[in-house]
């Protein structure tokens, strides 16, 4: 009866001791199921704090243009409305230029004409013409529109077009000695260039030609 007893106990304790290594394994792999699960939440949530950063850095890019586009745009409007302050005027300047232009016109044709010249009506009309070139001079003077000095200055692309060159071993090549037409500026910008001719040197051989002349003239 003793040894039954005794060899129950012993199927008892080999049982339980099977069950317990059988758990083992199971206990083990659960652990390792739940670091994997952690590990996997811990990546997820780095991955969305990773993601979140880079959503802010693209959010604070966007801001950052926006606001230089915005100040750009400013700085532009400011530029524009300084411009039509300081020239809103450039347009009605430069069609008034032709006023100048048909006055100086109109006096060449009447000096030129052979039956006026000498004559008082003449004398006076063209004073009055005068008077009128004067008066269009001071007031472009008074809304900063200047004529261009040209003559016997050099010649300047800035301000100057030339149309022409003639031969004059007097001046300076580049010199201009003609005005076809007055250039004018309003404040620091060209309203139109004078239109001008310049001096360049003779040919050697008419050079030669000119002198001979000049002395057998005088001989």
């Amino acid at each position: 009866m003793e040894k039954e007893q005794d060899h129950n106990l012993q199927d008892s304790q080999t049982t339980s001791k099977i069950s317990k290594d059988t758990n083992e394994p199971n206990d083990s792999l659960k652990e390792n199921n739940d670091q994997t699960e952690l590990n996997k939440n811990k990546s997820d949530v780095d991955n969305k704090e990773f993601l979140i950063e880079d959503k802010i850095k693209e959010l604070e890019d966007k801001l950052t243009r926006s606001f230089a586009e915005m100040e750009n745009q400013r700085r532009r409007f400011e530029k524009e409305r300084e411009d039509a302050f300081e020239y809103g005027g450039f347009a009605f300047a430069k069609e008034a230029l032709s006023l100048i232009d048909n006055l100086e016109r109109s006096k060449n044709i009447l000096e030129n004409d052979e039956k006026l010249k000498g004559t008082d009506a003449l004398k006076k009309t063209l004073e009055h013409f005068d008077i009128i070139y004067k008066d269009l001079i001071s007031i472009f003077n008074k809304n900063n529109i200047k004529k261009i000095e040209s003559l016997n200055k050099k010649l300047d692309p800035n301000f100057h077009q030339a149309m022409m060159e003639i031969e004059d071993d007097t001046k300076e090549p580049g010199t201009i000695i003609q005005e076809i037409q007055k250039g004018f500026t309003i404040k620091d910008r060209l309203l139109r260039p004078s239109l001008v001719g310049v001096s360049k040197k003779m040919p050697k051989g008419t050079q030669k030609n000119e002198e001979n002349k000049e002395n057998s003239e005088n001989k």
